[in-house]
């Protein structure tokens, strides 16, 4: 069984390897890494970057539509948990700071989605406060943009060329 699982994993770390699927890859990797899984996706878009300059547009749109549709589906999941918990307790859950904060500010609060730790939650949240979901994905998506706009520009100016090699 072990090299069964041992195969498959190669083979698929094979059929993503960049750059010959760099966008599709970029799309997984980010889609995968804003839900609650932790994995990182910047040197993923640094290194399909850096291995085509002229794709830079396309691979940061692409980043963007993928992290953001993650952060959507942690939105519904928080959604759902909400109703789940609220069918069996029939009531409001607790309302701490962190919740409190997360109303006032609404679905604006969405634009920090691209902070480590915290941002992936923080969609999971505004879905459990059920904060209204077509604005909150606009947010999610102008925070996940500029994350990767300006990770990508200073990775691209901090790392010499000779660590590349």
């Amino acid at each position: 069984m072990e090299a069964w699982l041992s195969q498959l994993i190669t083979s698929l770390l094979g059929a993503l390897a960049l750059p010959q699927v760099g966008l599709v890859a970029v799309f997984i990797i980010t889609f995968i890494s804003a839900t609650l899984l932790p994995l990182g996706s910047e040197p993923a878009v640094y290194l399909v970057v850096k291995a085509d300059p002229s794709m830079f547009w396309a691979v940061i749109a692409v980043a963007t539509v993928g992290n953001t549709l993650g952060g959507v589906v942690s939105w519904w999941m928080g959604y759902g948990a909400e109703r789940a918990v609220e069918a069996v307790r029939h009531r409001e859950p607790p309302n701490p700071r962190a919740l409190a904060w997360l109303k006032r500010f609404g679905p604006k609060a969405c634009v920090l989605s691209w902070l480590p730790i915290v941002g992936d939650p923080l969609c999971a949240v505004a879905g459990w406060l059920k904060l209204p979901f077509w604005p909150c994905v606009g947010w999610m998506a102008l925070g996940k943009f500029l994350r990767f706009l300006l990770y990508t520009i200073a990775l691209i100016w901090l790392i010499p060329e000779t660590w590349l090699t």
